[in-house]
């Protein structure tokens, strides 16, 4: 048996045989054109690029019409560069200037660029290099005359690995026939990532070296909500992951009959049970599943692939959408969350030392008012169709939330000078996400209208851990003490200053998580719209007295597992919950 460890980059339990795909950018044979034959490789270049926009346009009307227009959209980087002056002109200048081949010249151009945007270590920008290889092995196909390296035929359900995947491949693959997708390389915010979440395709990245580790046709597991692949189960292991995915299967089936009951606990808590949302399109998946309103809107998706801002206008329409699928129900948008994993590429970042500790949340936005204020003035229109709260990333300071006030009530003075409608008693919270925030709580809480706490940062400033570091994996534990006793000052503190606090981090997904932070009377908990059902279940099951008395022993723990330990008493019954939630 093999377990790799990686990053969860779309949720479910996907259980298959291995494909392996072994694709790679062709090899471009040497050679020039002779004398007097270059403006003939020039036509054959434009034809390539012609036939590679007619694909990627057809792509693109294709998966609208499937998903919609904002999925559809992560096509438009490549059909970008097919008119970029540095990839078009360049490879021009080299076939007329120096008699290289159409191949050639755009291999080397495209080179060139790789290795310009290489220098930085910014995860956006090497999502952008994932889409310039996509880009590159359409054209060099079509100017060598290679097929398509994608295509593979299977009647049964396949656990595909790879280096890497690209948006093409994924954009044409059949749910029915890919169970699963997993890769050494890539990051959750890849565009192909992007699509699997849409498709529900689950996919695990970061995995390292798997695909030198398996085999053709072994089989395999992947949970998309861990990170984690299991290539040759034991008989233990299959059967686990066979029962939460029947469970899960079982779910769908009730989907309807699920979302229409409370999310209460047998003594009658109610918990207000939200959906974290990627993309606009997920609102009403949610809805169906249980979500009684949005616990985050992550708005990172108007600028994924974008050599522009995105304006107000655009953005307004995304947000107005989300608030008419949740008419009565609190729909928070989480401001642009830059910086770190996540940079557009029309901010031109430079390349820093420790980017998750550098430029980025809050910062980038009080930096940045022309991109920060129509954002602003987006979500304030917004409040017109819903109940519309917006939250600021990364905040530690009262001066930082000052600042987002002040441009806040700058934004709506204008549209009260323009006789544009809004609620002007929008609420403003901030995400508690470093120690800082958390030790300031108090001071915080006199200024914002609520707290969100994201635990996959608090983990991640807390332990110095890279959350993004497979290799630290094991070292990556939202139940840590001092995590915990953390999350119990945020709790306490926003419920002394009569503030809604709640936790939209993966943490709130686990069941043991989620025992924990109700345990801690943290009433308001935002997931992963896939697990809903799952964590409506689970409160459904549990006695909110038990589990503060669990969550009162475990803040005493001096250990993880001690505090897992002190927990797992209150979901029992429920083994397979309790042993998933540790992974």
């Amino acid at each position: 048996m093999i377990i790799a460890e990686g990053s969860p980059a779309s949720e479910g339990i996907g259980i298959g045989l291995i494909k392996r795909l072994h694709w790679r950018v062709p090899k471009v044979p040497p050679g020039v054109v002779e004398e007097g034959g270059a403006q003939g490789e020039v036509l054959r270049f434009d034809e390539a690029l012609s036939h590679a926009r007619e694909r990627l346009v057809a792509l693109k009307e294709d998966l609208e019409g499937r998903l919609g227009s904002v999925e559809a959209r992560i096509f438009d980087p490549q059909i970008l560069m097919l008119d970029d002056p540095q990839v078009v002109e360049g490879t021009r200048d080299y076939i007329s200037n120096h008699r290289m081949t159409a191949a050639r010249a755009f291999d080397w151009r495209m080179l060139e660029l790789k290795e310009r945007w290489a220098q930085t270590s910014h995860p956006m920008v090497l999502d952008r290099l994932n889409d310039l290889e996509d880009l590159k092995v359409r054209v060099l196909n079509r100017l060598l005359g290679i097929p398509d390296p994608w295509a593979f035929e299977t009647s049964d359900p396949v656990v595909v690995v790879a280096r890497d995947l690209t948006p093409s491949f994924v954009a044409r693959v059949d749910p029915a026939l890919v169970a699963a997708l997993a890769t050494d390389e890539g990051t959750r915010t890849a565009h192909w990532a992007i699509l699997a979440r849409s498709l529900q395709i689950p996919a695990a990245v970061g995995l390292g070296s798997l695909t030198q580790r398996c085999q053709e046709g072994q089989p395999a597991i992947v949970d998309g909500r861990t990170g984690r692949v299991v290539v040759d189960p034991d008989e233990n292991e299959r059967q686990r992951y066979e029962r939460r995915r029947t469970t899960i299967l079982g779910w769908a089936d009730s989907i309807h009959e699920i979302a229409l009951q409370e999310a209460v606990t047998v003594d009658r808590q109610s918990i207000a049970l939200r959906a974290n949302l990627d993309l606009p399109g997920e609102a009403e998946r949610a809805r169906l599943y249980g979500a009684e309103g949005v616990g985050l809107l992550r708005t990172e998706f108007l600028v994924v692939g974008r050599n522009k801002m995105p304006g107000e206008e655009e953005q307004y329409e995304a947000y107005k959408r989300v608030a008419q699928t949740f008419p009565g129900q609190a729909v928070i948008i989480r401001t642009f969350d830059l910086g770190g994993d996540k940079f557009p590429m029309f901010l031109h970042m430079a390349a820093e030392q420790n980017p998750f500790l550098g430029w980025r949340g809050v910062r980038v936005c009080l930096d940045q008012p022309e991109l920060f204020m129509p954002q602003l003035r987006a979500c304030l229109r917004a409040t017109a169709h819903g109940d519309v709260r917006i939250m600021v990333p990364l905040v530690n300071t009262v001066e930082e939330i000052q600042a987002v006030r002040e441009l806040l009530n700058a934004a709506a003075d204008q549209l009260r000078a323009e006789g544009k409608p809004f609620n002007r008693g929008v609420k403003l919270g901030t995400m508690i996400e470093t120690p800082a925030a958390a030790l300031k709580a108090t001071e915080l809480a006199q200024h914002v209208d609520f707290f969100s706490i994201g635990t996959n940062d608090l983990v991640q400033y807390t332990l110095a851990v890279d959350r993004t570091n497979t290799r630290l994996a094991k070292l990556f534990d939202p139940f840590h003490p001092a995590v915990l006793r953390q999350i119990s000052l945020v709790a306490r503190a926003g419920r002394s200053a009569g503030l809604e606090v709640s936790v939209c981090g993966e943490f709130a997904s686990k069941p043991l998580g989620a025992v924990l932070l109700l345990g801690l009377d943290i009433l308001a908990l935002s997931v992963a719209w896939p697990s809903l059902p799952e964590i409506k279940k689970l409160i459904r099951g549990l006695r909110i007295e038990d589990v503060r008395r669990a969550a009162s022993d475990a803040l005493h723990a001096s250990s993880s597992q001690g505090v897992k330990a002190a927990l797992i008493d209150a979901i029992g019954g429920l083994p397979d919950l309790a042993h998933n939630s540790q992974h």
